[in-house]
């Protein structure tokens, strides 16, 4: 303790620290006696409890504005169903909305009599295992659920009962106005009203789940979701796809139009379907997204992307010829065309005859490593990302060697899912760039930010002559409409059964673009083990099913989608006569 000199039993306080002198003075000012500060100092704590109460209140206040959005407030209280915003297709048409329906539910501790109230409600609602209710019911709970979703009359003949414990709580119920229509893309929701697959899944995991579990997602609060679908055009589709597994007794049957600028999703169909208001359904295996869930080896449809790394890599042209005189023998391995030729061929006659021989040749004048690195830049070889949370990674050989690019130059011996598959011939139509899928509606300009190329601009043009060259002369004619200058590829591949290849069940497809000279849509058609019909003279091959049935939806869809017909237009060769010059 410090003294002073004149008296030294008088101590002296030490200095006041700097830091302290300084908050002192902020807050009090020079000079400020001890009332002063006790003044300040409540009215400090004023302000916090204010600020407190103003919180309580506010969210009484939104408890009272929307009294049904929680739980109920006895105890132990359950989830109720969440608000969802609706979702819309690219023409404001309502594919998924939330209706309003009352739920039964029960305060077992207030039951007086729980016998009673057995019989009684089991008198309305039968379907209510009597033996288990009583138990749930002779509990000491202060919340259950007796059912989910009940009926407007069901609650008026329970309410009229008058039980005491037994109540209604009105929660949201995910309605689909479309059933079957659109199941595969919005996907279904559980009883609370949660995301389970599709888009409905996708909300929940951008955001939708964290909002609700933070009370903001409120009725008034959400923004209609607009896909980029449009429902007339998935009609369309649907009902030719049903009619096509009918008529060739298809075990199954997909299809979708894809916009080759933007990546837009405008239509996709996976037959069976399942009603989304019968979220049960999905269950069923048979019942799968077969266009993203699925992996199939395409067939010959992925000649296109091998006759495009031949031209892009500059060592091969149109006028270039392969030699398809007789069977190409690979080890112990002969690769045939079907219905081969027997001679030398041109590139464009290897596409319209669809030569097996003529495009391994073409993959193997490239070697292996040129051929896997040229897949990979178009998306072939990685899983699919879309909105969709369903998706499947494409089964890729093991060790990938001179065989394994023979067979896949040719659409065997690696399985991808349809919709990368379009994905990749989107690209070599488009101009060269390859643009993610998208079931969200986007843009040109917004896709384009997201594009890469993956071949020239000269190679597109090429390839776009190459596939209505198909439709003119090759196996694509049956899919021919007039005015709509439509292009394609046919496709035809045995499925794997047990490991190996089984005889007499195929996987059709055709791909489509239209129109050739200016692609705008790609069309995909599927089917799954077709049959043969004497029409067909018991052919099952892809030029027999799946090319007429696309060509009954391209007649049916492209005055949906705003493709005015031309007539008398010339044909490829004169038209793209400039533009493939090599």
């Amino acid at each position: 303790m410090t003294m002073t000199s004149d008296n030294p039993r008088t101590p002296v306080p030490p200095p006041e620290p700097r830091r302290r002198r300084l908050v002192r003075k902020l807050l009090y000012g020079d000079n400020v006696d001890r009332a002063v500060k006790a003044k300040a100092r409540v009215g400090l704590a004023l302000l916090a409890f204010a600020f407190i109460y103003a919180v309580i209140g506010g969210r009484l206040v939104v408890y009272a504005v929307a009294p049904d959005r929680g739980g109920h407030g006895g105890g132990g209280v359950e989830r109720t169903a969440t608000a969802r915003p609706d979702i819309l297709d690219r023409n404001g048409r309502v594919l998924a909305t939330d209706v309003r329906t009352p739920s039964l539910f029960a305060e077992p501790r207030r039951i007086i009599d729980p016998d009673e109230a057995t019989e009684l409600l089991t008198g309305v609602l039968p379907e209510l295992d009597s033996r288990e209710l009583r138990a749930r019911l002779g509990t000491d709970r202060g919340f259950i659920w007796l059912k989910r979703e009940i009926t407007p009359q069901q609650q008026r003949d329970i309410h009229r009962l008058g039980l005491p414990g037994v109540g209604f709580l009105v929660e949201n119920k995910r309605a689909y106005p479309n059933h079957a229509e659109v199941s595969h893309v919005i996907g279904h929701v559980n009883v609370d009203n949660q995301g389970i697959a599709g888009i409905e899944n996708w909300l929940d995991k951008s955001g939708l789940a964290a909002l609700h579990m933070a009370g903001f997602a409120g009725d008034r609060l959400q923004k209609p979701v607009e896909l980029a679908l449009d429902l007339r055009v998935q009609h369309a589709l649907r009902d030719e796809l049903i009619a096509a597994a009918e008529k060739f007794k298809a075990k199954a049957a997909s299809g979708l139009v894809s916009d080759v600028r933007t990546g837009e999703i405008i239509a996709m169909v996976s037959l069976p379907d399942y009603d989304p208001n019968q979220p049960k359904q999905a269950n069923d295996p048979t019942r799968i997204n077969r266009l993203t869930t699925g992996v199939f080896e395409m067939g010959s449809t992925f000649k296109a992307l091998t006759l495009a790394m031949a031209i892009d890599s500059g060592k091969m042209n149109l006028n270039s010829t392969f030699d398809a005189r007789g069977a190409l023998r690979y080890g112990r391995f002969t690769i045939n065309d079907y219905r081969g030729k027997n001679r030398i061929l041109t590139m464009p006659e290897v596409f319209i005859y669809s030569s097996n021989i003529g495009t391994a040749r073409m993959a193997l004048n490239l070697g292996v490593d040129h051929h896997r690195a040229f897949l990979k830049r178009l998306g072939q070889l990685d899983r699919l990302r879309t909105e969709l949370p369903e998706s499947a990674a494409p089964l890729l050989p093991q060790r990938w060697g001179e065989l394994n690019t023979v067979t896949i130059a040719f659409g065997h011996g690696l399985s991808v899912a349809p919709l990368q598959a379009v994905a990749g011939i989107n690209a070599l139509v488009n101009g060269g760039l390859l643009i993610p899928p998208s079931f969200l509606r986007r843009t040109e300009a917004e896709a384009r930010k997201l594009a890469k190329r993956v071949v020239k601009p000269s190679t597109s043009e090429k390839m776009r002559y190459l596939m209505r060259l198909n439709a003119e002369k090759g196996s694509a004619r049956r899919a021919e409409v007039p005015g709509y200058y439509m292009g394609g590829k046919t496709g035809t591949a045995e499925k794997v059964v047990n490991g190996r290849y089984a005889k007499g069940k195929v996987l059709t497809s055709f791909t489509g673009v239209l129109p050739a000279d200016d692609p705008r849509y790609q069309l995909l058609i599927m089917l799954d083990e077709p049959q043969g019909l004497p029409e067909t003279h018991g052919f099952t091959t892809s030029g027999w099913n799946a090319v007429p049935t696309a060509g009954k939806v391209i007649k049916r869809i492209a005055p949906m989608l705003g493709i005015q017909p031309r007539m008398n237009l010339p044909t490829a060769e004169h038209l793209l006569q400039v533009k493939v010059q090599s």
